[in-house]
């Protein structure tokens, strides 16, 4: 089950979006053929990949029919239970496995994991009830943040509470569902980063990457993050330990809070390349795409050094509001690279693709890809 998945082998994608797209171009153009499965059709990652499957994630037959066309599976999104990812584990090897998947896909599981190892966390507390809710208010303090302790990203099933008085209201809007109670935190900086470990536990990190966010929604990573190298040295040091304590198989990206005292507090796990190290494909010797290629294949890592200062922002369906955007206008900016992931319909707040410039400095590279946006409409 060790043995190294070559190219000319088969890489089973469970998931369909832009990750999964990204993933494909990179397999393929390392000689891997590409599989996806999920319940859409005509998808980002269909698009690209050798074939499409069309599949509920919760049709275990279809997951095994699946992995037994594929010689190694791997995620692009975390939301798939951890009963496909060990179907599939009965006919091939699953990377990430099932196992990692299951603590990082929901929020109260990987709180805990990280608590009970010592990790720097903000304030929380999970609620299974209303009354868990008011209980767990009343320990972690206002304001506070709950969020779905499932299913949630891109600030997706979560509601600031600043009165114990809400506390009824916003149970209702999170559909009486298991959640996890946060305080809200004063910080100076969010920033990430994007890791990889392999087989035999090889490490490697593209460094800190800072992320601004509108919306709830990442807007623009600057790469490297203007922060202090000790700042930095610390985050990567505890993405390195999350990774070990998970025996972790592939790409990560831990999410940090920077708080006004000079503290690095994990916020949360993604167990699967990252919006926020879209910059690598560009930037970085080895990209993130190619970096989780060589992982769950059980390769060598590839470098992951940097080569220039790089910034990247997301384009929104927003975007296309009043027509086509002026992609023309963006392109004549030196130093800009246009992605786009193949989505016909460009719905507000929906990731379309994403820009990336390069410059000399991370905060000319930021100015540049933003000004390449702004003159898209």
């Amino acid at each position: 089950m060790n043995r190294p998945v070559l190219p000319g082998a088969t890489i089973g994608v469970l998931g369909s979006g832009q990750l999964g797209r990204m993933l494909a171009l990179e397999a393929r153009r390392m000689g891997y053929r590409v599989h996806t499965l999920s319940p859409g059709v005509d998808t980002p990652t269909g698009q690209v990949a050798d074939l499409e499957v069309n599949a509920e994630y919760d049709d275990l037959d279809a997951i095994r029919a699946f992995a037994r066309g594929v010689d190694v599976v791997t995620f692009e999104f975390e939301n798939v239970s951890t009963d496909a990812a060990d179907a599939a584990a009965e006919l091939v090897p699953v990377r990430p496995s099932g196992s990692a998947l299951h603590i990082t896909q929901q929020r109260s599981r990987e709180k805990g994991f990280l608590a009970d190892r010592g990790y720097p966390v903000t304030p929380f507390a999970k609620a299974q009830s209303l009354d868990e809710l008011a209980v767990g208010l009343g320990a972690v303090g206002l304001p506070a943040i709950v969020k779905t302790a499932a299913f949630g990203y891109d600030g997706k099933g979560q509601h600031r509470i600043d009165r114990i008085e809400d506390a009824d209201r916003v149970w209702g809007l999170i559909g009486h569902q298991e959640a996890i109670i946060e305080r809200v935190v004063t910080f100076t900086h969010e920033i990430s980063v994007i890791a990889a470990r392999g087989l035999d536990g090889e490490f490697a990190h593209y460094g800190a990457v800072e992320n601004l966010h509108r919306n709830h929604i990442l807007d623009l990573t600057v790469a490297p993050a203007r922060v202090s190298p000790e700042l930095a040295s610390e985050a990567v040091h505890l993405a390195h330990r999350v990774m070990d304590d998970l025996g972790y198989i592939g790409v990560l990206c831990v999410e940090f809070f920077v708080t006004s005292d000079g503290r690095v507090l994990v916020n949360e796990i993604a167990p699967r390349p990252h919006n926020s190290g879209h910059f690598t494909i560009d930037a970085c010797v080895t990209s993130q795409f190619e970096q989780q290629v060589r992982a769950v294949c059980g390769l060598s890592l590839g470098d992951p050094t940097q080569v220039r200062p790089a910034a990247m922002v997301n384009l929104l369906g927003d975007l296309w509001v009043n027509g086509e955007p002026d992609w023309a206008a963006a392109l004549a900016i030196p130093d800009v690279k246009l992605h786009l992931y193949g989505k016909s319909d460009p719905r507000v707040g929906r990731k379309m693709g994403h820009i990336t410039a390069l410059a000399d400095t991370a905060d000319e590279a930021a100015a540049k890809a933003l000004a390449a946006r702004d003159v898209l409409c």
